[in-house]
């Protein structure tokens, strides 16, 4: 998938909102553990849930573990990130009965040009104030890129954290 074909998808998801619908935005600016920047990961809230956009660079070609965190921030080891996004008590894992967390996402692969173009979409996440699944509760969000894939079981095995961005609204 290229960035036009990206591009058009998001803008076909925003066309799609009903009259009266607020699409409210948000980015990610992913950085490497040395400063590298990654690229970017793009929110749109839509009347269903949230729409990620990724245009992610200066990864390793083959599968990532690609997840939203429960606190906005990032540090040299992205600890400061904190778990994965879960206000509802879930654990970890799509192939999990008692899962998956409302921040597993599916895992991301990069080509061998060592880039992410996709869309992705989650009904576990909102950016919306007052609901318990926001992403912009009152320490935030980050997105965090894993050096594997995820496993998708009740063990991530995700790997090192590689990259991580915090999720800010746009202005």
């Amino acid at each position: 998938m290229n960035t036009r074909t990206t591009l058009f998808a998001a803008c076909t998801a925003l066309m799609a909102l009903p009259a009266g619908a607020f699409a409210q935005d948000a980015v990610a600016e992913m950085a490497g553990a040395d400063g590298m920047e990654m690229g970017t990961v793009a929110f749109t809230q839509t009347p269903n849930g949230v729409l990620l956009t990724l245009g992610i660079t200066n990864l390793s070609e083959g599968g990532h573990g690609f997840h939203i965190h429960e606190t906005g921030a990032c540090d040299p080891g992205f600890e400061a990130a904190g778990d994965h996004y879960d206000p509802g008590g879930a654990e970890h894992g799509f192939q999990n009965a008692a899962g998956p967390h409302a921040g597993d996402l599916p895992n991301i692969y990069a080509d061998a040009e060592r880039e992410v173009n996709a869309d992705i979409f989650t009904d576990r996440l909102s950016m919306e104030e007052g609901v318990e699944t926001t992403l912009f509760d009152e320490d935030g969000s980050a997105v965090i890129i894993h050096a594997n894939p995820d496993s998708y079981q009740q063990e991530a095995k995700a790997g090192d954290r590689i990259a991580c961005g915090v999720i800010t609204l746009r202005q």
